[in-house]
């Protein structure tokens, strides 16, 4: 297990271009400034790809961000690069692996000598925002954003953040959340919470549910726009569990009506069962309960869908959404009934590791394309970048989406602090697990449900060699960093940050445990 470190380390000395001419960079010649994209960033927390109707799904009525994939390109072979909240944020924010940035847990930090597209606009001249779900640690630790409104979920930052600052002003707790993320109360939870799977409906009120709230906000932030050079970026809680949408949306779907997701099967598979129970118990999950859980799954996504319409719809009203570039995704899937499993936390397969991303570029381009090509979402920065005729910093790994069309042959992607990699090719994929004992290798063209390891048939002894060689040259198990964790890395600047010496956290958290012990 990596080993947490407080002391700030200079791993990687490269320094970005701030805002180069982009033909610098080996993109067309940049923009005037007056002509700069406006840039909005939606990301959700753990949407399995295949649930969005832009991706086939019959059941599932997601409108927007379908009307979005037709105006822009759709990557059905889009991977995250560890399915991990914070680790695979940070990826996205600066383009590198995690085993490159060393942000492995979800209590980490972004060193501040690693650039971020977001550092890099705003020295470019661009106002900077993000609202919604960030999961740093400090929780307003400054990558390039001016200001941030933050609706956070588990972690310190609930005790620090806008969102349960106000839910405590109007006398209100996320009692459903409580129980879900904190230890201590999910020792006590109510019958119906571990019955239900974390599948209930929202205790708050719709104004205050997190969705609401991160909505509003980036509704707030996109009226203040005006000409070019802003970026929003918009981080949801949600569909990430527990699963609770606000009452007016728990009906939205019949559990009876919905289709199980490819992947399901009757019962847990032993090897997986072997990796980890779950965080509820895989093995007593009902086909009931499933439905269940799918249904208040989908609504949760509808009600990000409704937010993405009305983000659209002012950027429409305001003659900003024709030059905007708007990117959709996630951090990571969730297996949501694969192999008989729910949430994340065991082998990397498809359904955790593949997310929705559909870019919109700036004008007519790339408008209905369907892409095939295997993308990561450490892509994210150099594209943004060079869309906004900056250079992307040297230590940014990804690729420009626009313009490297063919992707990669294979993707790569990290899980469980370094210890399992993965290769995918288009075809194929190897779950490396570093004592070579837990280590699957998959036939996809074959077998895409990921139900049939090879890894010891002689028959695909050479592809598997292959990519164990592959693993290797991108990197060793023997080379894994540290943890980087600083708790007082410089923060941003604004009035609603509080200070990190005073007794906040120790209110909020009294308030919780009284307004906890009232139920």
């Amino acid at each position: 297990m990596s080993k947490r470190i407080t002391r700030r380390r200079f791993v990687t000395s490269t320094t970005a271009l701030a805002c180069a001419p982009a033909a610098l960079a080996g993109t067309p010649a940049a923009s005037a400034p007056q002509e700069r994209p406006n840039i909005l960033v939606i990301h959700a927390d753990q949407h399995r790809m295949d649930c969005l109707g832009a991706y086939g799904n019959t059941d599932i009525r997601t409108p927007h961000i379908d009307a979005l994939a037709a105006d822009g390109a759709r990557f059905d072979n889009s991977f995250c690069p560890y399915p991990v909240c914070t680790p695979s944020r940070y990826s996205l924010l600066c383009g590198q692996y995690v085993h490159q940035h060393r942000g492995w847990t979800n209590h980490c930090t972004l060193a501040p000598d690693i650039e971020t597209f977001p550092r890099i606009l705003k020295r470019a001249g661009y106002r900077t925002k993000a609202v919604g779900k960030m999961h740093f640690t400090p929780t307003y630790l400054d990558v390039g954003f001016e200001e941030m409104v933050l609706s956070e979920q588990d972690g310190p930052g609930r005790w620090d953040d806008d969102y349960h600052r106000e839910l405590q002003a109007h006398g209100l707790v996320d009692r459903n959340d409580l129980e879900d993320q904190r230890s201590e109360y999910r020792q006590k939870a109510r019958p119906e919470y571990w019955d239900s799977f974390g599948a209930l409906p929202s205790n708050l009120p719709r104004a205050f549910h997190s969705t609401q709230w991160i909505g509003d906000r980036a509704v707030e932030a996109l009226e203040g726009w005006g000409g070019s050079g802003h970026l929003l970026m918009a981080g949801f809680i949600k569909p990430h569990h527990p699963f609770d949408p606000p009452k007016e949306w728990c009906d939205a779907y019949d559990p009876e009506t919905l289709a199980l997701l490819p992947g399901w099967t009757e019962q847990c598979l032993p090897h997986d069962l072997a990796l980890s129970k779950g965080y509820f118990p895989n093995d007593k999950l009902s086909e009931p309960a499933m439905r269940r859980v799918m249904a208040h799954y989908y609504a949760t996504l509808g009600q990000i869908d409704e937010q993405v319409g009305r983000m659209i719809a002012i950027l429409k009203r305001k003659g900003l959404y024709d030059n905007a570039l708007i990117v959709y995704t996630s951090d990571h899937g969730e297996y949501m009934g694969h192999h008989h499993m729910l949430l994340k936390g065991n082998y990397v397969y498809d359904p955790l590791a593949k997310v929705p991303l559909i870019v919109k570029y700036p004008g007519a381009r790339e408008k209905g394309v369907v892409s095939d090509a295997l993308v990561c979402n450490l892509d994210l920065a150099p594209t943004i970048l060079t869309q906004a005729g900056c250079a992307p910093a040297p230590s940014m790994a990804g690729l420009d989406l626009a313009h490297d069309k063919q992707g990669r042959d294979v993707v790569f992607a990290e899980h469980r602090r370094g210890q399992h990699a993965m290769v995918r090719s288009k075809t194929h994929k190897l779950i490396l697990d570093h004592t070579g004992r837990r280590s699957l290798f998959y036939d996809i063209e074959k077998d895409p449900q990921e139900l049939d390891n090879r890894y010891d048939d002689a028959a695909y002894a050479g592809q598997r060699d292959s990519f164990i060689e592959k693993a290797g040259a991108w990197r060793r198990f023997s080379d894994l960093p540290d943890t980087y964790l600083d708790e007082w890395a410089p923060v941003i600047d604004q009035p609603n940050v509080p200070a990190r010496d005073d007794d906040h956290r120790e209110r909020i958290i009294a308030y919780c445990q009284e307004k906890m012990g009232e139920g």
